[in-house]
């Protein structure tokens, strides 16, 4: 199976090595680029290139200005990094098509879980149509969900919600991220309703409902293990 390549954009080589080095880990092929004219240089003479890890601030042409022209003509998932957690950076960015936001420093097991889960939603890892773990195995073609062996009766959005819990295992989701998603942005109701869906996928869930965690004043997470 051929492993999916990342392009790591960044000014601080200490930086390139530690995402690159955690990326490496998880069977993602890498490339790397110190500035942005280099980055859109490795970008057009690759073509396969799965995703982008790009810093904001960096020489010749800095993340903003990559962005811009990368998204002229692709629309390859782009998780911007910054030093600066400043909202209107963040606004700026998705207003540019970024996908997903983290501010320095950041957890690098963390960022490896949000490149996993944007290759998901992106499709490239579309061919997991079964996903397993602890003993759930939910098959999105069949719309099916076993525990322990055991088929469970899941209404559509239980279905969803279990599936999104599923491929962002670890990360910590608030509510608007899981109506976002689940929901698909057309749900404009409380985003309390998540409590009552998570309530009911616990229950069908039997021992392993317990396996969602409540993270409060956030959402919920499906939890790794110990």
């Amino acid at each position: 199976m051929n492993r999916l390549k990342i392009l790591v954009v960044d000014d601080e080589s200490r930086m390139r090595k530690l995402v690159s080095d955690f990326l490496v880990r998880n069977n993602y092929d890498v490339l790397e680029a110190a500035d942005g004219e280099q980055a859109l240089d490795l970008f057009y003479q690759e073509k396969d290139i799965a995703l982008i890890i790009l810093d904001v601030m960096m020489p010749k042409l800095d993340g903003w200005q990559v962005c811009r022209e990368i998204r002229n003509t692709s629309k390859v998932p782009i998780i911007m990094l910054t030093a600066r957690g400043d909202e209107q950076d963040e606004l700026q960015g998705f207003t540019l098509g970024v996908d997903e936001y983290i501010a320095k420093p950041f957890s690098p097991k963390i960022l490896v879980a949000r490149v996993g889960a944007l290759l998901r939603r992106s499709g490239h890892l579309d061919k997991e149509k079964t996903i397993s773990y602890a003993g759930i195995v939910l098959d999105k073609g069949a719309h099916r969900v076993t525990i322990d062996g055991g088929e469970v009766e899941l209404s559509f959005k239980e279905f969803e919600l279990l599936a999104y819990f599923l491929e962002n295992r670890g990360l910590a989701l608030s509510r608007e991220k899981i109506l976002d998603n689940v929901w698909n942005y057309d749900y404009f109701g409380d985003a309390r309703t998540i409590d009552t869906h998570v309530k009911k996928l616990r229950s069908k869930m039997g021992a392993k409902g317990d396996l969602i965690k409540t993270v409060w004043g956030i959402g919920y997470k499906l939890s790794e293990g110990e």
